[in-house]
């Protein structure tokens, strides 16, 4: 199984670039398809390659890593005779994949890139938690790349529609509208991502059996891995964690998303929290989206840590995760979806959607939240906030019948000189009125 992904651009500038200077590091969460990419890049652009898996290393590697740093010769000699790949020195590319099972793998990286044989590249899942590199040296020789789920571009090339997207791309550089036929049938493809969601192995099921049963089999398999994760690498905190994860639908589904801690224990306070938050976060599971309440372009200077929303990584397993205590067959929200009828979590689903394509363009989530403080401007929330050059973009998600943006409003107007055009990013065809920018939810990933 192997699709096209965008990584693989940044990862052929990698190798052109550094020339062996340094070594790579693509981290996501499970299942994004790290290995597939890298095997393929392996094939590709190298005469030969030796994948390590540290999940089930051959026999020795792994003590000649740890107990014998400094006999790279015994090393290269083990590593081609167990797997049986002939080495040609700069000609060859060495993985170390699942690299946080094995941490003094990615301290000898430090050696192994001075040495100058041969490329390397690192993949890894939750290797950013202490725990994982604990009582080692990170590398400075190290260079890394984020992989997420595929984005909705990626799915179509996936699905064999390399048409679609370029579509929207010109209609947005020319901010002009899509037409009638062509935008319902881009909003049709884009539901279908929705539902299946932009994990490969979903995606793979998908393009080979058109089967959304097997589909949500394939999630809920998922979405099972990654609890089984937090129960075996969370440690004391792992409670905590599940929690927070668990009830991720339904915070998603309150009008007000801020996260509340209260669904998951009535006494619970945020600095308890914290780290447990900080853990979901690093392992790429989850998106989390903080408040900036006061927006200029060093939004983190107004960060509220304890004001922000957790977003599902992947809006397929978001939906999947929804109905996780009901079969397949009672899932309505496949079929509402499909046939654009949906009324009921689709501010969820959408809004989700948002935050992954944002996430995948390597933006980091800010909203506003301003609480009614009685002086006569009420409350005010703002989806998204996005850094344009010198200004700040605001970006509000809703439905397609939605009759007032109020709170969208009231932000121009309290901070109209530190604005780009706002946008509203809804289930309809694009428009530009009264100077903000209504655009299709699927062009939220070129913004």
């Amino acid at each position: 199984m192997f699709f096209k992904r965008k990584i693989y651009d940044k990862m052929t500038e990698w190798k052109a670039v550094s020339c062996g200077s340094t070594a790579l590091l693509i981290e996501g969460a499970r299942r994004v398809g790290k290995s597939s990419i890298v095997e393929e890049f392996a094939k590709r652009e190298y005469a030969s390659s030796i994948l390590i898996d540290f999940n089930r290393p051959k026999e020795g590697v792994v003590d000649a890593i740890v107990n014998h740093p400094d006999d790279l010769d015994g090393l290269f000699n083990l590593l081609m005779v167990s797997y049986g790949r002939r080495l040609e020195r700069r000609k060859s590319l060495i993985v170390f994949d699942e690299v946080q099972k094995c941490p003094q793998a990615r301290q000898l990286i430090k050696y192994l890139v001075a040495d100058g044989r041969y490329d390397y590249i690192e993949t890894g899942s939750l290797i950013s938690i202490k725990k994982n590199v604990k009582g080692i040296t990170i590398p400075s020789e190290e260079e890394s790349i984020g992989m997420f789920p595929m984005d909705f571009e990626e799915f179509c090339w996936a699905v064999g529609d390399s048409i679609s997207v370029d579509f929207a791309r010109k209609a947005f550089v020319e901010m002009r509208p899509m037409g009638e036929a062509i935008h319902k049938a881009v909003m049709k493809r884009f539901r279908e991502y929705l539902l299946v969601g932009g994990m490969p192995q979903a995606v793979d099921a998908y393009v080979k059996t058109c089967d959304f049963g097997r589909v949500d089999r394939i999630k809920r398999s998922i979405l099972k891995l990654y609890g089984n994760d937090i129960s075996k690498y969370a440690g004391i905190d792992a409670p905590k964690i599940r929690g927070i994860f668990e009830q991720i639908p339904g915070q998603l589904s309150k009008k007000e998303k801020k996260y509340m801690l209260s669904a998951v224990d009535a006494d619970a306070r945020m600095r308890e929290y914290a780290k447990s938050f900080r853990w979901l976060s690093e392992s790429h599971i989850v998106n989390i989206a903080r408040n900036a309440t006061d927006p200029n372009v060093a939004l983190a200077l107004s960060e509220d840590f304890a004001t922000q929303k957790v977003y599902s990584s992947d809006t397929g397993l978001l939906i999947a995760q929804t109905f996780a205590s009901r079969p397949y067959t009672e899932n309505e929200l496949y079929r509402a979806l499909m046939l654009d009828k949906l009324s009921v979590n689709e501010g969820m689903i959408a809004e989700n959607a948002v935050a992954q394509a944002f996430a995948a363009n390597g933006v980091e989530l800010y909203f506003y939240s301003r609480p009614d403080r009685g002086d006569g401007e009420g409350r005010v929330e703002i989806d998204f906030l996005l850094r344009k050059g010198d200004m700040i973009c605001p970006v509000e998600v809703k439905s397609g019948a939605y009759q007032h943006h109020a709170s969208l409003d009231k932000f121009v107007k309290k901070f109209k000189d530190r604005l780009d055009a706002p946008c509203i990013l809804y289930t309809k065809d694009l428009v530009v009125k009264d100077g903000i920018r209504h655009l299709p939810i699927y062009m939220a990933m070129f913004l």
